[in-house]
C-alpha cells in the first residue's frame, strides 16, 4: 500500500457497533482513500456511519479488523498516549457546537490549541493565532470572548482553531447545521478556502446536498452500517 499520496487510506475496515437481540450492528469499509489536499463531502442519512468514519479516521475509534493509515501513519496500531500525540498534530476538528473555552478571548482560544501539537513558544502561539484569525475575517474581533461573538464568528474562531497546528487533515462534522442558510455558505466557502491555502485535506459531514455538491468528490456513506445474525459460539 503506498500512503505517500494519500492523506487517509482505509482497507478492509470493520467494527462493532452493538448488539440487538440476536443481530450484530456492523460498520463496514472495504476501501477509502482521500488524497493529500483533496476535499470530499461524507453524505447520507443519519445513522448511516458518516460520524462513525470520522472517529476511526481521528483514532477516536479503533476498528475491529482492517487497517487505517493517516499522513503516512498506520492509527490503528498506535498506543493511545501515541494517538493523542499524533491527533494532536495531524488531525484539526470543527464541529456543530463550537467548543470555545468562554472565559477566554478569540486569540486565546486559538493559541491553546496550538498547545496540544508542536507546542510552540508563546510568542509565535500568539503570532499563529493571529495570522489565522486574520485569514478567517476576525483580526478586528481577536480580544472578544465567545458570548461576545455572533455564531458564524464562533465557528470562525473554531476553524482558526481547527487549523492552528497546521494538520494534514482537517474533519468537519455537520460544521454548518446550527447557522442561517446565507452565514452556512459563508462558513463553507470559508473552510474550503482557508483548508486550500493551508495545504489541508478535508473531510466534510453534511445533510446539506446543495454544499457537499460544492465540493469536488461526495462519499455517499449509505450501506456502511450493516445488520447481520449473531455467530453462535
Amino acid at each position: 500500500m503506498n500512503n505517500s499520496i494519500n492523506t487517509v487510506e482505509i482497507r478492509d475496515c470493520g467494527l462493532i457497533l452493538g448488539h440487538s437481540g440476536q443481530e450484530v450492528v456492523e460498520f463496514r469499509l472495504p476501501e477509502f482513500q482521500l488524497k493529500a489536499r483533496e476535499q470530499v463531502a461524507l453524505t447520507g442519512p443519519s445513522g448511516c456511519g458518516k460520524s462513525t468514519l470520522l472517529n476511526l479516521v481521528s483514532g477516536l475509534k479503533r476498528p475491529d479488523a482492517g487497517e487505517i493509515h493517516v499522513a503516512g501513519r498506520r492509527i490503528d496500531e498506535l498506543s493511545t498516549a501515541r494517538m493523542d500525540a499524533f491527533r494532536g498534530r495531524e488531525i484539526g476538528f470543527v464541529f456543530q457546537g463550537f467548543s470555545l473555552l468562554g472565559p477566554f478571548t478569540a486569540l486565546e482560544n486559538v493559541a491553546i490549541g496550538l498547545r496540544f501539537g508542536s507546542r510552540p513558544a508563546v510568542t509565535e502561539r500568539s503570532e499563529r493565532a493571529y495570522q489565522l484569525l486574520e485569514k478567517v475575517g476576525l483580526k478586528d474581533r481577536i480580544n472578544s470572548r465567545p458570548d461576545q461573538l455572533s455564531m458564524g464568528e464562533r465557528q470562525r474562531v473554531a476553524i482558526a482553531r481547527a487549523l492552528s497546528n497546521r494538520p494534514q487533515l482537517l474533519l468537519a462534522d455537520e460544521p454548518t447545521a446550527a447557522l442561517d442558510p446565507d452565514t452556512a455558505s459563508v462558513v463553507f466557502d470559508l473552510i474550503r478556502s482557508v483548508c486550500h491555502e493551508e495545504n489541508c485535506a478535508l473531510l466534510f459531514v453534511t445533510h446539506d446536498s446543495m454544499l457537499a455538491t460544492k465540493l469536488p468528490r461526495q462519499f455517499d456513506c449509505r450501506g456502511l452500517v450493516h445488520t447481520r445474525k449473531e455467530v453462535a459460539a
